[in-house]
């Protein structure tokens, strides 16, 4: 089928229209997947409103999409019409550069983001490269594995690159992306301590597997941390107080940003070469560490905490997203 349903944005912060659109024919390594349900994630609010300038209008945004095969193309391998799959931020890379080569297939210079110059998952139907077409495992909950595909493995890679169990690891917010740092790294059993601005996530925190919390706009308990946490995973798109945070890394510590802060993070060099400290970034993750994600999060009981809405409320799912609402993330299920 190329005619599909889809919610379209027309321009930068404009009200997202039903229409029909004509995918083409399916190409010979793509599978095609009918939506049963997508996650609303930043990113698609940020790229509904062009903030990183690289929106390609009509655009069809989603890109945590959840649903059964509906085709493959004949050079397509490893999926059968009727599994349930996943895609996430990436949809397609070139499979012949190094990165590719080398398992590093998110780093590719031509990877296709799910929602860049390609129609994502807020339509009836969505496609993607059968490498990056991710089987859901058994026992992970379906309806809640969407925000695993973006959100879930942009925490999980790090956790996964630069953690071990026994190590202490501090989230910094917990938001859409920061809760289910929480939930993986007390999972993989590390001490685990939160840092919101929000006094009223406290508790919730806790209930995520935290098992200490501190404000992370009081600089004094931060500074109270000195010297204490092996990995700090920053979640958040916002300045902070990055001196003190760098405090509370230990010798050998390493601090990883994952959240899209557009304001340049300044870092004295003594603050990290006298403890020998460490600060890094990543994106998301290639095919195989998102299996290793979604294997792990089956395992150990780990999703997303969710609200749901059905698609014919897009609209109103991204207006209660912009207003920073979500309780954590919005998934919305296919109502077409």
């Amino acid at each position: 089928m190329s005619v599909v349903d889809a919610w379209v944005v027309p321009g930068a912060g404009q009200a997202l229209i039903r229409q029909q659109v004509d995918l083409g024919p399916i190409g010979a390594e793509e599978v095609e997947i009918e939506v049963e349900h997508c996650g609303l994630c930043h990113s698609d609010l940020s790229m509904w409103l062009n903030d990183w300038g690289m929106t390609q209008y009509p655009a069809i945004l989603g890109h945590e999409a959840i649903g059964k095969v509906v085709a493959v193309g004949p050079a397509a391998k490893g999926l059968k019409v009727g599994q349930r799959v996943g895609v996430g931020w990436t949809a397609g890379s070139c499979m012949h550069c190094r990165q590719c080569l080398s398992g590093d297939q998110h780093l590719c210079a031509e990877a296709v983001p799910t929602i860049v110059g390609h129609r994502g998952g807020f339509a009836t139907r969505v496609r993607s490269h059968w490498a990056w077409t991710l089987p859901i495992p058994e026992g992970l909950p379906v309806a809640e594995a969407g925000p695993l595909l973006c959100g879930g493995i942009t925490v999980f890679n790090p956790l996964a690159m630069y953690a071990k169990p026994t190590d202490r690891v501090g989230i910094v917010g917990i938001g859409g992306l920061g809760h289910m740092a929480v939930k993986f790294a007390a999972a993989y059993g590390c001490d685990v301590t939160a840092f919101t601005s929000s006094p009223n996530k406290f508790d919730e925190a806790r209930g995520f597997g935290a098992h200490h919390v501190v404000a992370s706009r009081d600089s004094d308990a931060i500074k109270k941390l000195a010297r204490s946490l092996d990995l700090l995973l920053v979640t958040v798109n916002v300045p902070m107080d990055w001196n003190a945070l760098l405090g509370t890394l230990a010798p050998r510590g390493r601090m990883h940003v994952v959240g899209a802060v557009t304001e340049p993070i300044p870092v004295p060099a003594m603050s990290l070469i006298f403890p020998q400290t460490g600060l890094s970034g990543s994106p998301t993750g290639s095919p195989v560490a998102i299996g290793t994600m979604l294997e792990f999060a089956a395992r150990h009981g780990v999703a997303p905490t969710t609200e749901h809405l059905p698609m014919s409320q897009i609209n109103d799912a991204f207006a209660r997203l912009r207003a920073g609402k979500a309780r954590y993330r919005i998934v919305l299920d296919a109502d077409f």
